[in-house]
């Protein structure tokens, strides 16, 4: 433990919080001028709907994204992203709070600074409409609590209730919220001089404030035969043994970490894991990181579902305290290889994020390159099928309901729709939509059909819901020259709910 300023700067804090504002600023020009991704889009329109949790994650992301909403008026990209980009900046500074509080203030500043620079992280974390936002915030805010009840002498045993709180808000953001507890208690139970702790009432206490904060998801679960818990399980499913996935596994988070951030992370990880417990900031920080690394680092062994590589990002979190003090003495002594390697990591993040605006708004340049497909077709939005409805309802003066083959097709018509219409999935994989789509209401309806032209096969068991269907023009979406995808379009006659 330890508490010193950067030589070079009497206020590093000042210096953070002009950082996190240009940043922030810099976020909220990706989130304007970029489209929804697949699951920032699923996420807005399945969460329009109020309730208390949903079926691929825990609600408070889809909370988050239709609060701001309904205060803007609007469903603007860069409206629902707002607090996710807030809540990245806090998580920022709270990475900065616990790096001091443990290991100084210089490696705090290069802990936030290095988090901003790691891709997974800072641009998509820090930016989309996506659970790990509310995530990481709640899980930087209860290991900061940890940290003072278990490592400063005298602090407030009530700390454990606070750690409960976020500990509760990390499982009201995404079922990796448990990792939190599971690495204090394992902190605990291999700290010789904490074990007491568990003799007292405050962790179980913190658990069960942490309980009744993440009640609306349990309940949910309870109501709909623990449906999450049972998706995001089965594809951890024994199905296969690939003994190669978890060196495949690695270099993916490698990757989506930025090599040169990973690497020295996973170096200065392990010259602290030498120490275990002797070295209980270090011991800490480690118990609550080796959840998610080792689980989601080791199950696509056995699985025969391809790797997540973010899902491990948020034991990497918990890391980056250990890179900054490995990293503070260089640092400290004005070391020029250290400080080129932030600014060339946070430098080349920068310019990742302007060219993927470029390419966002100037389509154009893809089309100079000699691109055939749209390199940002997950984060184009679906616009022209909102005039095309509108246009079918005014020319037959029909209302329609809509129909699309798959979740991700669903959420794309069902954001550009805006709610105007309902949208139900019919097809073997509408997750949330099997939960959520008034289907029974809308017997004996019409309803317009988009399906992908190279996708025709799925209309076999969309036809068979009503008693005909008559195709209609084809819709195309477009980003200047550039196609991305093009729709086939039926209307269908007299629904036949299930």
């Amino acid at each position: 433990m330890q508490d010193h300023a950067h030589p070079a700067s009497a206020k590093p804090g000042r210096a953070l919080a002009l950082f996190i504002a240009g940043s922030a600023a810099l976020r909220l020009i990706f989130g304007a001028t970029t489209g929804l991704g697949i699951d920032e889009t699923y996420m807005v329109a399945i969460g329009r709907r109020w309730e208390w949790s949903y079926f691929d994650h825990p609600p408070l992301a889809w909370w988050l994204a239709h609060a701001a909403s309904l205060l803007a008026g609007s469903e603007a990209d860069w409206i629902v992203r707002t607090p996710f980009i807030a809540l990245f900046a806090l998580s920022t500074w709270l990475m900065f709070e616990l790096t001091s509080l443990l290991f100084g203030q210089s490696a705090g500043l290069i802990a936030a600074l290095a988090l901003n620079a790691a891709p997974v992280l800072g641009v998509t974390t820090g930016t989309w409409v996506l659970p790990d936002g509310p995530l990481d915030a709640a899980l930087l805010a209860g290991a900061l609590c940890l940290a003072r009840v278990l490592l400063i002498p005298g602090a407030n045993p009530a700390l454990w209730l606070l750690a409960g709180l976020f500990g509760g808000l990390a499982l009201l953001s995404k079922l990796h919220g448990v990792f939190l507890f599971a690495g204090a208690g394992l902190f605990l139970l291999t700290s010789a001089q904490r074990r007491r702790w568990l003799a007292t009432p405050w962790p179980w206490l913190g658990m069960l404030v942490a309980t009744g904060v993440a009640s609306p998801a349990i309940v949910w679960n309870a109501q709909h035969q623990w449906a999450s818990i049972a998706f995001q399980g089965a594809r951890a499913s024994a199905h296969v043994f690939r003994p190669w996935m978890p060196l495949i596994a690695l270099a993916g988070q490698a990757a989506f970490l930025a090599p040169w951030i990973w690497a020295p992370l996973v170096f200065a990880t392990a010259m602290d894991v030498r120490k275990g417990p002797a070295d209980p900031a270090a011991w800490l920080l480690i118990c609550l990181a080796i959840g998610p690394i080792a689980l989601f680092t080791l199950t696509p062994a056995w699985s025969d579902q391809r790797p997540y590589f973010h899902w491990a990002a948020p034991g990497y979190l918990m890391l980056f305290p250990l890179l900054g003090r490995w990293f503070t003495p260089g640092f400290d002594h004005g070391s020029a290889r250290i400080r080129t390697w932030l600014r060339a990591s946070l430098v080349f993040v920068a310019a990742a994020v302007a060219g993927m605006i470029a390419l966002a708004q100037f389509p154009m340049i893809s089309a100079i390159a000699g691109l055939k497909s749209d390199p940002l077709a997950e984060m184009t939005d679906w616009t022209g099928v909102a005039p095309y409805v509108r246009a079918q309802e005014t020319a037959t003066g029909t209302k329609f309901f809509v129909v699309a083959r798959r979740w991700y097709e669903a959420a794309k018509i069902d954001h550009a729709l805006a709610g105007a219409s309902d949208v139900v999935c019919i097809g073997e994989d509408c997750r949330g939509y099997d939960f959520l789509a008034p289907r029974d209401s809308h017997a004996g309806e019409s309803a317009l059909i988009f399906v992908p032209e190279n996708a025709l096969a799925a209309l076999s068991p969309i036809e068979r819901r009503f008693s005909a269907i008559a195709p209609l023009p084809d819709l195309t979406i477009a980003r200047g020259p550039l196609v991305t995808i093009r729709l086939k379009v039926f209307r269908g006659e007299n629904y036949l709910p299930r």
